[in-house]
Formats: structure tokens, C-alpha cells, sequence
């Protein structure tokens, strides 16, 4: 089990990328959370096997049609088992 700390740049606001990532996130199977960022980011937290988490990492690198991903950045850390299912942080 792992946690990855995530963060998308690029034109990833207004694409519905939150909404894609929590749909992705379920049918993965992991936990944790999505949300915006002022600066335009969009920042996520997916906790669970490490393959799969490995796979939706992957799936942010491009993100959902109209996305446009320029730079993401990954941190790994200690894999927490805070989260009940997955969720869209406002």
C-alpha cells in the first residue's frame, strides 16, 4: 500500500478534471482526494496498491479530454488509511 501526493499543471481547471479523476479513483479502487488550487493547479491525494495507484497516476499525466497537462509532480509517502472513498475537496 502507498499514498501519492499529486500536482497537475497546465490547462486542468474547467476540463472537469476533478470530476474525472474521482471517477477514475473509484473505478481504481483507491482513496483520498481531488480539488482546485488558486494558482490554477489541481492537487490529489490517492491512497492504495501500489500498481493501481501507480495506474492513476499515469491516467493524470493527460487527465481527461480538453485537459492539457504541462507538469506533474509526484510525491510518494507513507501510506496513511485516513480516507473512507474518495472525494472532491472544495
Amino acid at each position: 500500500m502507498t499514498r501519492a501526493h499529486v500536482y497537475v499543471r497546465g490547462k486542468v481547471q474547467g476540463v472537469c478534471f476533478r470530476a474525472s479523476t474521482k471517477e477514475k479513483a473509484l473505478a481504481f479502487g483507491v482513496t483520498g482526494w481531488v480539488k482546485n488550487c488558486a494558482d490554477g493547479s489541481v492537487e490529489a491525494v490517492f491512497e492504495g496498491n501500489k500498481k493501481i495507484v501507480d495506474e492513476i497516476v499515469s491516467w493524470c499525466k493527460k487527465g481527461p479530454s480538453g485537459a492539457f497537462v504541462l507538469h506533474i509532480e509526484v510525491c510518494w509517502e507513507e501510506h496513511s488509511g485516513d480516507f473512507d472513498g474518495f472525494s472532491v475537496v472544495y
